[in-house]
């Protein structure tokens, strides 16, 4: 299977795909980081990773050129990356930072569907999978930002959903908790207790390939570890 993965650096995009190489399927991943783009290249040379910046349509746009010139469409399309705000009430959010936040989240989840969905529709096969959140469906205080932008990708999800061809598939998908620099960056050493990403891909990376048609516009969470 060919599995499309952004954010791939670190957290829950490098757990993935780590899952989804030793499971034996062919990972086509992208992120900002360089250097660790670089280490993935050279650990997994068979597969393929990109520094992109999915906020940058530009630079989308030459990834997708780039992979769909050597590879078929994607099987599954994960839009993972994903940044959160400096904790502070709404008011306090400034423009620049809310800016990059809509850009990363919002902006380029779109930008990820409009290079990579069209040979997908046009194939009439394959699952977006579009990683949403616990704060997709409610409300903490001081993440405001981030909820909106996760409130945003399911209702950007459940609409996709009606409009893709019979035998596709699009999915906002609630990862639950787990113990990243993410969410140490919200509960510090509360997040402790939850399940590292490593630990939780073993549970996530078969249930992700398991939704199909079946689930398309309905928002679900994986189940925890």
């Amino acid at each position: 299977m060919k599995i499309v993965i952004t954010g791939v650096t670190r957290g829950l995009g490098l757990a993935l795909a780590e899952a989804y190489i030793k499971a034996g399927h062919s990972v086509i991943g992208c992120g900002r980081n360089g250097p660790e783009i670089f280490d993935l290249r050279m650990s997994y040379p068979e597969h393929s990773f990109t520094v992109v910046d999915v906020a940058l349509d530009n630079k989308v746009a030459l990834w997708a050129v780039d992979v769909l010139g050597t590879h078929d469409a994607p099987d599954l399309l994960i839009n993972n990356a994903a940044i959160m705000n400096r904790l502070a009430p709404v008011w306090e959010q400034g423009d620049g930072e809310f800016t990059k936040l809509v850009d990363v989240n919002l902006r380029g989840v779109m930008n990820v569907i409009r290079h990579f969905v069209p040979p997908m529709v046009e194939a009439k096969k394959g699952v977006i999978v579009n990683i949403s959140s616990g704060w997709g469906r409610s409300v903490s205080p001081e993440v405001g930002p981030y909820c909106m932008s996760k409130w945003g990708i399911e209702g950007l999800t459940k609409a996709m959903a009606e409009e893709l061809p019979e035998g596709m598939a699009a999915v906002p998908l609630n990862p639950g908790v787990i113990d990243t620099d993410m969410l140490r960056s919200c509960w510090a050493e509360g997040a402790a207790g939850h399940p590292k990403a490593e630990k939780w891909a073993e549970i996530a990376a078969p249930y992700i390939l398991q939704l199909g048609t079946k689930d398309n516009g309905r928002s679900v969470t994986v189940p925890a570890a």
